[in-house]
């Protein structure tokens, strides 16, 4: 099984030098409880080093579950796609994939095949951080780059029982405004991937936004071992 997230802004996927994210939780029945769905997907650049990328990926929100946070899955292979010229397919990919209490990342790789899930890059390790449990563990690489993996507060805000009455019909005056709206994702947690990269190892991009800022176009998708 194969699920993909795109993150649009304007036909953009992904921008340096903006904010851009894809959200979508529990967006089917079957997702619940699945540990390869994809709850959010952001791009932006580092506002502490502008010439990095931050890339996270936040999967399986545990809103209707009780669990204080969830784990990541060994046979779930997560991979950031990169298009760098412009022609919507992905020219680099990297790749996490987590072992026992370790999440290992590979890449940015050119891919063997595009538009399908690749094998493990295990030729092109990147770095491995240990899993977070009750603390923020990170690592930086000797190339500068920054990992993380682990249980992370759900930034989605949704009223869910405003929506439910809205779609039902008994909520005539539409969604509350802030301040009253009741955050269902509130105390939720997503496991995060968490990924700082110097853009001298993505390398060039010829994609551009409305604004003529230079871009790297991305998207996010999750492999299930079959």
């Amino acid at each position: 099984m194969k699920k993909t997230k795109l993150l649009f802004g304007m036909g953009i996927l992904a921008v340096v030098g903006a904010v851009l994210v894809a959200a979508d939780h529990i967006d089917a029945p079957g997702t619940t409880g699945n540990t390869a769905d994809i709850a959010d997907f952001y791009g932006f650049e580092s506002p502490s080093n502008p010439g990095n990328t931050v890339f996270i990926v936040d999967l399986q929100t545990n809103v209707l579950e009780d669990l204080a946070y969830g784990t990541f899955d060994e046979n779930v292979l997560t991979e950031i796609n990169i298009d760098t010229n412009n022609d919507l397919i992905e020219d680099l990919v990297i790749q996490a994939i987590p072992r026992k209490d370790t999440m290992y990342f590979f890449g940015p790789a050119i891919p063997s095949t595009t538009g399908k899930s690749s094998e493990v890059m295990i030729g092109s390790p990147l770095g491995q951080v240990a899993i977070s449990t009750e603390s923020a563990l990170t690592t930086t690489t000797e190339s500068g780059i920054s990992l993380f993996a682990g249980p992370r507060q759900d930034a989605f805000f949704f009223d869910f029982g405003q929506f439910n009455k809205v779609i039902g019909g008994t909520a005539p005056e539409g969604f509350l405004p802030a301040g009253e709206a009741v955050d269902t994702f509130d105390g939720a947690n997503t496991m995060a991937l968490v990924l700082e990269i110097p853009n001298s190892i993505l390398g060039e991009t010829t994609g551009t936004n409305v604004l003529g800022l230079k871009v790297y176009k991305t998207w996010v998708t999750t492999n299930r071992k079959q």
